[in-house]
């Protein structure tokens, strides 16, 4: 959830630091983003709406009305699984750090955190702002940090964010406006983490509403955020209104924000077009082309940190063959899939390290051997190998409708089908809701099925929760000691070209087990209205409206 890893940049930067004593990463007015992400320009991608760009007076108040055509789950970040329900709570919420981007490069920045002062490798101190307080009215001061890290933290609440900090060993408040974080080996992942989007795991949320709402709180969430939750009409609408309090001077710009929730994809773009929305959470791919030839529309997106793949049960049925899943991931034809598929809007994937990773990313890796990639000889010597070599027909689980940023769905599967009956496997396609799906998927039920990680910033997020050994998100079950040994190393370490190496090593070994088949990188795009000023695209699937303002 784009450039030189900023994370592992600052990480470096750090390392640097701590030899020459105590060291103040974060300062009022100072960008972590300095040390981020060099970028990629892979596809079309605006910074900012062209008045404020332009320098044009910026119109206060007035209503918003954008259509949601992605899916939410809850509003309380500590639980969401969906980034259309963080493209809201980002707006209602913070974190000690942001993401940001200036059009190159992504980096970091003080959001709740006024500084940030690494004292070693594993002692990191932050001095919050001064007067932030909760929409309810409560301060947000060193206690609330505590208890909201603590919060994620313990195993006892279950939040499937709490990985972030199994290695933090204390969180202590030094003053009512400071909070130390002791860790038990350097975490090169931090940034990410203390962000209040991207890392779920960083964003502050409220005690005392938590405690007054329970379970209700992800239904009517208090953060300290440029908007105030209002309402949440089920499969109907989301209402935020300003946040007269909010932190940073002059914002937001708008009064209301009106969110309508979109089932149909093709009834929000409709919208759009007819002026009944102001903008859409989320462009399907299908559309992009309509929506390029509107002289009333601005579209933004490029390739993000993602992948899309095919997974493949380990555990049981036809895949716990591992020749069979990697005849599968050399039989599969990338060009067909981006150009069908995502409709041109994507780029082959030979890894899941995404353009937005570098220096993790290789831009060359297609004239290399490394990865998955169309090679029908080699699919069908390790067809060969494997141990059924009569003609294979596993469960395919598709998701009804549309699914998200990436692709998911009867497209992909419709795809995949002739390209799989070529090495004897021709795959039962067995068609469920959405909520269905997910039940199946987490819990096991299938051969196989397609997915994609969205608005990951670093390879730690982008392979370790998903395919180390017993994870929450590792839904095929897959387990080598050997990979999981090669991401722990590359968590612990801050030196960038250590982690290059074995990121690159586990991937290997990943891809050679192949407990999934590769797809593509996908460009994720927003569309608004003309009448939209002052957006600012930051390529980790947000939708941030603290610099909206409607002409």
């Amino acid at each position: 959830m784009t450039k030189i890893d900023h994370r592992s940049l600052l990480a470096a930067r750090m390392a640097k630091d701590f030899s020459q004593g105590r060291r103040s990463l974060l300062g009022a007015g100072t960008a972590a983003g300095a040390l981020g992400l060099a970028g990629i320009g892979v596809g079309s991608a605006a910074l900012v709406s062209d008045a404020h760009a332009q320098g044009q007076p910026v119109k206060r108040g007035g209503t918003i009305r954008l259509g949601w055509i992605d899916a939410l789950d809850t509003l309380d970040p500590h639980y969401t699984s969906s980034l259309g329900s963080i493209k809201v709570i980002n707006n209602v919420f913070n974190g000690l750090l942001k993401v940001t981007w200036d059009g190159k490069k992504v980096g970091f920045e003080p959001d709740l955190a006024e500084k940030w002062d690494a004292i070693s490798d594993r002692v990191h101190v932050f001095r919050l702002r001064k007067g932030v307080k909760f929409h309810n009215g409560d301060p947000l001061n060193a206690e609330a940090v505590k208890w909201s890290v603590e919060r994620v933290r313990d195993p006892a609440n279950k939040s499937q964010h709490g990985y972030h900090y199994e290695d933090l060993s204390s969180v202590d408040v030094v003053d009512e406006l400071t909070v130390r974080l002791t860790f038990s080996k350097p975490y090169a992942f931090l940034p990410v983490a203390l962000t209040g989007s991207t890392g779920r795991a960083g964003t502050i949320v409220c005690r005392s509403a938590i405690e007054k709402l329970g379970r209700d709180y992800g239904r009517s969430p208090v953060g300290t955020g440029p908007f105030k939750f209002v309402s949440w009409r089920e499969n109907d609408s989301i209402v935020l209104e300003r946040n007269p309090d909010y932190f940073e001077k002059g914002l937001p710009y708008l009064d209301r924000v009106e969110i309508r929730l979109i089932r149909e994809p093709s009834s929000g773009v409709a919208a759009l077009l007819g002026g009944q929305v102001d903008g859409l959470s989320l462009v399907p791919f299908q559309f992009v082309p309509e929506l390029r030839k509107s002289p009333n529309i601005a579209l933004y997106g490029q390739v993000e940190g993602n992948y899309s793949y095919v997974g493949m049960n380990n555990r049981k049925g036809p895949f716990m063959d591992a020749n069979l899943r990697r005849a599968v991931a050399f039989a599969i034809d990338r060009d067909v899939i981006v150009k069908q598929g995502y409709f041109g809007e994507a780029i082959p994937a030979f890894t899941p390290i995404s353009p937005p990773m570098a220096p993790f990313y290789d831009p060359n890796i297609a004239k290399t051997t490394r990865g998955h990639r169309l090679d029908l000889k080699k699919a069908m010597e390790f067809r060969k190998k494997a141990a059924d070599q009569g003609e294979v027909a596993p469960v395919y689980i598709v998701a009804e409708g549309f699914t998200g940023s990436g692709g998911s769905g009867t497209r992909i599967s419709q795809l995949l089908a002739p390209m799989l009956a070529k090495i004897g496997v021709k795959p039962k396609v067995e068609l469920s809701d959405r909520a269905a799906w997910l039940k199946r998927r987490n819990t096991g039920d299938f051969d196989m099925f397609d997915e994609a990680w969205i608005a990951d910033l670093d390879p730690h997020e982008t392979i370790t929760p998903e395919w180390s050994t017993g994870r929450q998100w590792n839904f095929v079950g897959y387990s080598n000691p050997e990979f999981d040994k090669l991401v722990g190393e590359a968590s612990d370490t801050l030196d960038t070209k250590r982690r290059i190496v074995l990121y690159n090593r586990a991937v290997d070994v990943l891809l050679d087990d192949a407990p999934l088949a590769m797809l593509a990188h996908m460009k994720v795009f927003k569309a608004f209205t003309k009448r939209v000023r002052g957006f600012q695209y930051i390529p980790v699937d947000l939708l941030n409206l603290h610099t909206v303002s409607l002409g």
